[in-house]
């Protein structure tokens, strides 16, 4: 069918998946579930139309004079909005169940996620394909525990250990950004396409030296081009991998982008990004700046948002990044903090409406130097005085924070 686009006058053309063609520029496409994604961009090779193809779109909305002969494109599709049908909307609108009820759920699912990483690093050093099934899997269970209690799943990524950052950082990414795109209200089944992007957007870094990697100091000038080139590396590895998703693999091109072009491998500038390159640019810093590195230690989750707050909007979106931090919280779940009474404790819910106030389980009292009965507290409650004096780090007072997560939350 051919018809007009009164809003660009361009002669636009609705084709079907098995129509599509290198080289054909796209303005929307549509999956069986009449899910409608608004995206413009050219079809640069026949990987992209697979990866569309597993994404079950079934239909798409082609301007033919814009077709190029040449298959050498740059595809980006810079902007896709979600319109959610009816029955979607009420499906992601599923009241959460208790905290408690899904952690233990969750903390089975992070180790065999950190597992799963491990498994595909290996694989990648011996130039084994990648499990592109058991990946999906894995993410989309990630996404539905998300969509039980997000809590549960992002006390787990507070809890880092040095030995295996590298497996742990992309996870957690993952995580955070699964709960982002939620926050957003973007379609469930996009999600699962994030999370899956996400959880490899740090795939090609297994190939860079060693060396440079666990490196103290700063990188030189060629160390550092090295490390940059983990992108292209992680793209080549999941073009060869069909059942990769395009919406995943635009995770991994553009994580390290930024607003102003100084970011890399392209140095694209404003709506060049896509808004999911944007949000995971974003949630990546985050996770970087609040994660202990060979040549750094981890900040706060408030100074993290300050530092996003610095450098926006010239590198990073303002508006996404204001709501990432209320997605967040002033105080993220999983955070340990120290009560003006001296008492210790991870917060466990965020207060909507006094985010300064939220709920924090408390197992320990700095004065007595011992441990106390486990009790939450919700500090916007008049009961209670106490007060968050600061966010602490657990080597401060030579806590086992994943010993008392565990006796918190799980045992």
């Amino acid at each position: 069918m051919t018809k007009l686009d009164n809003e660009s006058l361009e002669i636009t053309e609705t084709i079907t998946i098995d129509q599509l063609e290198a080289g054909m520029y796209v303005k929307s496409f549509s999956d069986n579930a009449n899910l409608n994604i608004k995206s413009e961009g050219y079809i640069s090779c026949e990987e992209s139309i697979t990866q569309l193809r597993n994404a079950k779109i079934v239909s798409l909305v082609i301007v033919p004079e814009k077709q190029k002969q040449t298959v050498n494109l740059d595809n980006v599709f810079s902007e896709i909005e979600i319109i959610k049908n009816s029955k979607e909307t009420q499906l992601n609108k599923k009241p959460e169940i208790p905290l408690d009820n899904e952690l233990k759920k969750a903390s089975d699912l992070y180790k065999n996620a950190k597992n799963l990483q491990s498994k595909i690093l290996e694989q990648i050093k011996q130039e084994k394909s990648l499990p592109g099934d058991d990946i999906q899997t894995t993410t989309d269970a990630m996404v539905d525990s998300i969509f039980r209690n997000q809590d549960a799943l992002t006390c787990m990524s507070r809890l880092q250990t040095k030995d295996v950052q590298l497996t742990e950082h992309s996870l957690n990414v993952a995580i955070l950004m699964s709960v982002f795109a939620k926050h957003l209200n973007i379609d469930k089944r996009i999600i699962q396409e994030l999370a899956l992007g996400a959880f490899l957007h740090d795939i090609g870094i297994v190939l860079i030296p060693k060396e440079i990697l666990n490196k103290k100091s700063a990188l030189t000038t060629e160390e550092n081009k090295i490390m940059q080139s983990h992108v292209a590396l992680g793209i080549k590895l999941l073009e060869d991998t069909p059942s990769i998703s395009y919406i995943a693999i635009q995770m991994v091109k553009e994580h390290h982008e930024r607003l102003d072009g100084s970011g890399y491998p392209k140095q694209l500038k404003g709506k060049e990004i896509s808004k999911y390159g944007r949000m995971i640019a974003i949630v990546n810093a985050y996770d970087s700046m609040t994660s202990n590195r060979p040549y750094k230690n981890s900040i706060h989750p408030i100074n993290a948002f300050k530092a996003l707050i610095a450098e926006s909007p010239d590198a990073y979106d303002e508006e996404l990044v204001e709501k990432f931090i209320q997605c967040l919280g002033v105080y993220p779940v999983g955070t340990l903090v120290k009560l003006n009474s001296g008492k210790l404790g991870l917060i466990s819910k965020l207060n909507k409406k006094k985010p300064l106030r939220p709920y924090v389980r408390v197992f320990y009292n700095t004065r007595m130097n011992q441990a106390i009965p486990i009790e939450e507290i919700n500090l916007s409650e008049s009961k209670y005085k106490d007060q968050i004096d600061r966010c602490i780090k657990p080597e401060e007072f030579n806590i086992n924070l994943l010993g008392f997560f565990k006796a918190a939350f799980i045992d």
